[in-house]
């Protein structure tokens, strides 16, 4: 005859039945805590794969650009040597002036067929102007004085493309005070301290000590007009005075066959803009080789100065922009020419984005 079990023996069964329960429960929650940890890890070591690799592909590429430009800034040396070599004057319808338009990086290989079979898509381009077809703002500081003469060519200059007189004010304070002060040799007999000439008024300062606003710790000095909002310009009057002016190591003259009507009436005194503008449009004809030839479409009241107008140039900006893969990266050299040595004189990257 059955028999049920002893109430106390069900009780015990029970009991290790919920047991076994609890054990399979939190061996299955240990188990997917270890897949989740394990899955966690796997995501950090790949993600870290993932950003080496990225990171590697960008150092590939940064330094692709920078010897393709290198090499951009090589060909713009040879057409400036080039250039120098035959003379004359330097005008808009010689070989540098003439941009490079963007093109396939292949078509400047060599004949070889598989030189881009397995290279990245990239496209250069690039052009060479004439840094002294703008107004250079080194003019406008000498023996540690603002130029009179310089700030009123300047202020002229604002006027003609509808910029306020008060940025050439800042602009010359700004060149003043990050210039390095001149110094006092002392020629003159009792001046080695400063002393006024004999003779001279009591208080009266030295003939040969300038008298400067250079602040005890000297402002680190510009070398583009774009730095120059490092010192408060901002960035639409920037974008709006940079086409006219330039920021040149030295004191230099207008191209008169290369300077925009604006500033050619700004650096000649006696013509406004209508007379500029003829003047643009004889020189397009047949460029002015010497001032003498420029003399003779001007009126007998203007006068070109030798310091303020030639039509030969030394100082050239060179661009170069590469698009390769998904970036790119654009260059800009300032490059001096005396003879047929092209040297740098500094460069710059202009921008590093994506397409």
């Amino acid at each position: 005859m059955y028999q049920p079990y002893p109430p106390t023996r069900g009780f015990a069964l029970r009991k290790n039945t919920k047991l076994l329960a609890r054990q399979r429960g939190a061996a299955i929650l240990l188990a997917m805590v270890i897949v989740v940890l394990v899955t966690t890890l796997a995501a950090a070591m790949v993600w870290q794969q993932w950003r080496a690799v990225q990171i590697e592909a960008a150092e590939r590429s940064r330094a692709q650009s920078r010897w393709i430009l290198v090499g951009a800034m090589d060909w713009a040396r040879l057409i400036l040597r080039e250039d120098a070599r035959n003379g004359g004057a330097d005008h808009l319808g010689e070989v540098w002036a003439a941009p490079l338009a963007e093109a396939r990086l292949s078509t400047f290989l060599a004949t070889d067929k598989s030189n881009d079979a397995d290279g990245p898509e990239a496209f250069l381009s690039g052009s060479i102007t004439d840094a002294q077809s703008r107004y250079n703002l080194s003019n406008l500081v000498s023996g540690g004085r603002i130029d009179p003469a310089e700030l009123a060519v300047l202020k002229q200059l604002f006027e003609n493309i509808n910029v306020s007189s008060e940025v050439a004010n800042t602009i010359s304070k700004t060149l003043l005070s990050s210039a390095p002060p001149p110094v006092n040799r002392g020629n003159a007999p009792g001046n080695a301290r400063g002393n006024a000439p004999e003779g001279a008024p009591e208080g009266a300062a030295s003939a040969q000590e300038p008298i400067t606003d250079h602040p005890l710790i000297p402002q680190i000095p510009p070398h583009s007009v774009s730095q120059l909002a490092w010192f408060g310009l901002d960035a639409q009057t920037l974008r709006h005075i940079e086409p006219f002016v330039v920021l040149l190591p030295r004191p230099t003259p207008v191209n008169l066959n290369t300077a925009p009507r604006e500033v050619l009436a700004a650096v000649i005194d006696g013509i406004d803009l209508g007379t500029a503008e003829r003047l643009t449009q004889t020189r397009q004809r047949t460029p002015f080789t010497n001032l003498e030839d420029a003399q003779k479409v001007l009126p007998e009241s203007a006068q070109l100065a030798p310091l303020r107008v030639t039509t030969q140039t030394e100082f050239f900006e060179v661009r170069g922009r590469l698009r390769l893969e998904n970036q790119t990266v654009e260059e800009r050299t300032l490059v001096r020419r005396v003879g047929r040595d092209v040297t740098t004189i500094w460069r710059e990257r202009i921008n590093s984005v994506g397409p």
